[in-house]
């Protein structure tokens, strides 16, 4: 390989055919959940939610969730970058088909959508960097990754797969011959990524970090680094002004800020400067690279100094330890179940190792370009393998050397007249795209034990009977009001009522997660204080989900315990809906 391939017939058909069949299969494996309607996470309901207010007639700049905490109501976090593409559809279809349908319509389309577009980078970056076999090959690992295909089925419509939209065409836009251009084109794939989400930084950081690397081997290339900073901070100034607006400037850590927007423009300038000076000394770019990002970290932590622990860095203990420790996707690789942490690791390792191949087998630019790509392969990695949630971008980045890996294997499966060497090889074959399969078996053959063994001790799991897509519309029934309920069911009383809730499971509504914790967790005094402050109407549990379990373990004598006893205090009346036991209604009564 002495050069990316200049054959611009890129293979779109086998790419959309690679995509209709994936979107084929990810309908027909969801679609208990698709006629259920029952969305993959809280998020993607919230983000709905988010887009219905935007649609009736909430402010663009106005992130205000109105309906959490109605007394303090929080500012989300969430980018109207993604509400986008939702809100758009559902206008364009909305004459035709009603806001109902038109909005069912966009959720199952919109995830389709991203597959389409994450199908498409990865078959054009794997194409020009060899051949059509291997595009349609690593199209193949992308769309048979768990990892990636669960933020593109139905009804998932978060941010998470137009953030590995953003990466993908960042690391593509590192092929461009021109480094003035290629560099402005990274520069704009990450600065939407962050503006969508601070979740990408440490791929922004990599990528900045890859192309110092370029200017140290070759002093030539010192405008890649120069155009992708310049590039990054001028399109984030504009999509803050653009989706933010400059009347609030408030420095939240969470979300891209003024005091964010200073950094880089900080970091930039400074680059900018040094790029311009011809006889820098390669270690002298580097002490002068770091001095200007010191300078732009010291302006940083004088603007937001609450921000030097990161985003979760402040949050109230008790918040931490009923809530955050439980969202399992923010947590590392070591707090993450053996079934799913072995497959999805073990296949990175794998990618990375023949990416390492690639590289060593490279010679001239493509070694460089090679060696980039490992680098950014393994700090994706290293950030899913410390935030589960993004190995996302580990399973996209993963799958142009997946592609090789599988091409490998099958003409060493067509050269080999060997028969168990055949066999060893497909194995070796199936388990490179989907090595899940491995667990899956030894799941099935441990099944009849496991369930014998369930059977013999009562521990069999039960699944809900609280059917939240089914029974909290009976809520609508009842006065307009706010309902005190767990977190994790709080976008689902707002997506399919009128109702208010006191909180959800966002950390922007932090003091509010913690009163319903401290609520349900104390005394029945203590508790009725906490709910006649924040003046909710009625109190909602399920009683079966994990949620209402976690506080009874906390305190066995309180509120929720009592709740899940069957003894609920004189001034909780029981209330009658057409639901199940386990979906339980109380009035707050004087």
């Amino acid at each position: 390989m002495h050069g990316f391939s200049a054959d611009r017939h890129t293979p779109w058909k086998r790419i959309a055919l690679i995509w209709l069949l994936f979107a084929v299969l990810v309908l027909l494996i969801d679609i208990r959940s698709v006629i259920e309607w029952r969305f993959p996470d809280p998020d993607d309901t919230l983000r709905l939610v988010q887009v219905r207010d935007l649609l009736a007639g909430q402010g663009w700049f106005d992130l205000h969730q109105y309906r959490i905490n109605p007394t303090d109501s929080p500012v989300m976090h969430w980018s109207r970058i993604v509400d986008l593409p939702l809100a758009i559809v559902i206008l364009a279809l909305k004459p035709l088909f009603g806001q109902p349908l038109a909005e069912q319509i966009a959720v199952l389309a919109i995830p389709l959508l991203s597959l389409g577009v994450i199908l498409a980078l990865v078959g054009r970056l794997a194409f020009r960097l060899f051949d059509r076999e291997i595009a349609g090959l690593a199209c193949l690992a992308c769309g048979l990754s768990p990892v990636l295909i669960w933020q593109v089925q139905p009804l998932r419509i978060d941010h998470h797969a137009w953030q590995i939209v953003t990466v993908l065409f960042a690391v593509s836009a590192l092929m461009v011959r021109r480094p003035l251009l290629g560099g402005a084109l990274a520069g704009l794939g990450m600065a939407i990524g962050l503006s969508i989400s601070l979740e990408v930084l440490p791929i922004a950081a990599a990528i900045g970090a890859v192309l110092l690397l370029r200017w140290i081997r070759d002093p030539a290339q010192s405008q890649w680094l120069a155009s992708y900073l310049a590039s990054l901070a001028g399109f984030l100034v504009v999509l803050f002004g653009l989706t933010r607006g400059f009347a609030d400037l408030t420095q939240y850590c969470d979300a891209i800020s003024p005091a964010y927007l200073g950094l880089f423009l900080i970091v930039a300038l400074g680059c900018s400067v040094i790029a311009r000076k011809k006889k820098v000394p390669p270690g002298g770019v580097i002490v002068l690279l770091a001095g200007t990002g010191m300078v732009g970290l010291g302006f940083f932590l004088l603007s937001a100094p609450q921000c030097a622990a990161g985003p979760f860095g402040g949050l109230d203990p008790l918040v931490r330890d009923y809530w955050y420790v439980n969202v399992h996707e923010g947590r590392p690789f070591w707090q993450q179940p053996l079934a799913q942490l072995i497959p999805i690791v073990a296949q990175g390792f794998v990618a990375l190792g023949a990416a390492v191949c690639i590289w060593l087998g490279s010679k001239d630019k493509m070694r460089s370009w090679w060696l980039d790509y490992t680098l950014l392969l393994g700090a994706a990695l290293i950030t899913g393998l410390l935030t589960w949630r993004s190995m996302g971008f580990v399973s996209a980045l993963s799958a142009v050397p997946l592609g090789w890996l599988a091409s490998r294997l099958l003409a060493a499966m067509r050269e080999t007249g060997n028969p168990a060497r055949k066999l060893a090889v497909g194995i070796a074959l199936v388990l490179t795209l989907q090595p899940f399969l491995a667990v899956q078996v030894a799941q099935i053959t441990l099944a009849h034990s496991r369930a014998q063994a369930a059977e013999d001790t009562g521990n069999r799991i039960k699944q809900s009977e609280c059917d939240l897509s089914r029974n909290v519309p009976q809520l609508a029934a009842l006065p307009r009001s706010t309902l005190f309920a767990p977190v994790d069911i709080g976008p689902s009383i707002l997506y399919q009522t009128d109702h208010s809730v006191v909180a959800t499971g966002h950390h922007r509504a932090e003091a509010a997660i913690h009163d319903v914790i401290l609520a349900f967790t104390s005394a029945e005094d203590q508790a009725r204080e906490i709910i006649g402050r924040h003046q909710a109407g009625y109190v909602v549990v399920c009683t079966d989900l994990i949620e209402p379990h976690n506080f009874e373990t906390g305190n066995p004598d309180g509120l929720m315990a009592q709740l899940l006893a069957g003894d609920s205090p004189a001034w909780l009346r029981p209330v009658k809906i057409d639901a199940p036991e386990e979906f339980k209604v109380w009035k707050v009564v004087d």
